[in-house]
């Protein structure tokens, strides 16, 4: 009996010994944490921005700020630009409704076609040899003020022949 008391009053004292030790340690990184915390997010910079320009079907200029790492997709969906059916498969590379053209020295900035963007870049209207995805583009710094010029018209299956959604 009296093993069993003090195994108990052991017991009891390291349990009271650890829950005063873990408590400490975890105020202890709660203040280090709460003395370094920050929200992590930081002033928007316009120099941390690229800027796009898009020449739209009527053949007017649309500049828009972006950011790097978006895809001029995104770009057009946020900005909330018009342009008529563009983007219907939402950038997952099953139409060719995000089909941009850009100039010569522009392209060559941007990274080699896959052949799935190719696949998808032989069923655009007006395809050129500058053409690609506006989906598949993700913008960097190197991207800034690059012009981006929509075609006159849009393969968009989800319209009827006579031009009606």
């Amino acid at each position: 009996m009296a093993l069993v008391t003090a195994v108990r009053r052991l017991a009891q004292v390291s349990l009271r010994e650890y829950s005063r030790r873990s408590t400490a340690v975890q105020w202890g990184a709660w203040q280090a944490a709460e003395r370094s915390f920050t929200t992590g997010t930081q002033p928007l910079r316009s120099d941390s921005k690229v800027t796009v320009h898009f020449i739209n079907r009527d053949g007017e200029k649309i500049t828009v700020k972006a950011s790097p790492g978006d895809s001029l997709l995104d770009v057009v969906i946020n900005e909330d630009l018009d342009f008529d059916g563009f983007g219907a498969c939402e950038g997952t590379l099953a139409c060719s409704t995000c089909h941009l053209i850009f100039d010569e020295e522009m392209y060559k900035k941007l990274g080699p076609v896959t052949d799935e963007e190719m696949d998808m870049l032989d069923l655009a209207y007006g395809l050129t040899e500058t053409s690609r995805l506006g989906c598949q583009i993700c913008l960097t710094k190197s991207l800034d003020g690059v012009v981006a010029r929509v075609p006159e018209s849009v393969a968009d299956i989800r319209q009827t022949k006579d031009g009606s959604a």
